[in-house]
């Protein structure tokens, strides 16, 4: 049987990359995002055949489950990698950010991590050895300044990772994340400038670098893939260094 994955905001960025990549490895891709256009795109270059596309909103269940419905009627009912991947950032001081905005950051990258999770969860089981890839962030390791809902979003994506990689151990489901610092997506231009941790830390991460990432998690899961050398020096400070070093160091890097 044909290996199959699901791809939330696959339409651009490390969605798209992450389609492309599992698709010329033979896999049969399920693309879900809420741009039409751009998934059309997508199953133009990818061919009819490899992939399905699904117009999906992560924060409405009845969405996500007509779209996860439609897609495993491809693949005989089974999900063998799920990719949650969409997600929004905006960068600034708290309180120069609407509220309104703030609870869309929660809504779809927690919410609509949850609604994603929630309905899959039958197909998953029914696949032996199945992965969940979740997307978190760098920003999950300590709550960052200029990221206040954002990082927070990602810590909740980070405890759920935690939490439902043992709760579904015994299904057979393995859950793990990504954990990159910034990547060169629209996303991240959108909010250059809006805070000097990124011209401290760079924007150096190519969005094929993290479909690599995505494939090497699919392929020898981990709990928590921290992604780029400099990450990965300062993820075991953050977790075992003293709040106060982690803290000294974020306000370094923002310029305070």
């Amino acid at each position: 049987m044909t290996q199959s994955i699901f791809i939330t905001g696959a339409a651009a960025g490390i969605g798209r990359e992450t389609a492309r990549l599992f698709a010329s490895k033979g896999w049969f891709i399920g693309a879900a995002d809420r741009d039409e256009q751009a998934l059309a795109e997508l199953k133009t270059e990818l061919g009819e055949g490899a992939c399905s596309i699904h117009v999906m909103d992560v924060t409405d269940q009845a969405s996500v489950a007509r779209a996860l419905a439609d897609f495993v009627r491809h693949t005989d009912g089974k999900i063998h990698a799920l990719h949650n991947n969409a997600g929004i950032l905006r960068v600034g001081a708290f309180e120069e950010i609407e509220m309104s905005v703030h609870r869309a950051i929660v809504d779809i990258n927690v919410v609509g991590l949850m609604n994603v999770l929630h309905a899959a969860f039958p197909y998953l089981k029914e696949t032996p050895g199945a992965v969940v890839v979740n997307m978190s962030s760098a920003s999950a390791a300590y709550g960052t300044p200029d990221f206040a809902s954002y990082s927070a979003s990602k810590h909740a994506v980070r405890a759920m990772t935690e939490a439902l990689d043992i709760e579904w151990e015994e299904h057979d489901i393995r859950v793990c994340d990504l954990m990159p610092p910034f990547v060169n997506t629209g996303m991240v231009q959108d909010n250059a400038g809006a805070s000097k941790l990124f011209d401290s830390l760079g924007i150096n991460l190519k969005p094929e670098q993290i479909a690599r990432e995505a494939w090497a998690q699919v392929q020898s899961p981990r709990l928590h893939r921290p992604i780029s050398a400099q990450f990965k020096a300062l993820w075991p400070i953050t977790r075992s260094a003293p709040t106060k070093v982690t803290r000294t160091i974020l306000k370094k890097l923002r310029g305070r």
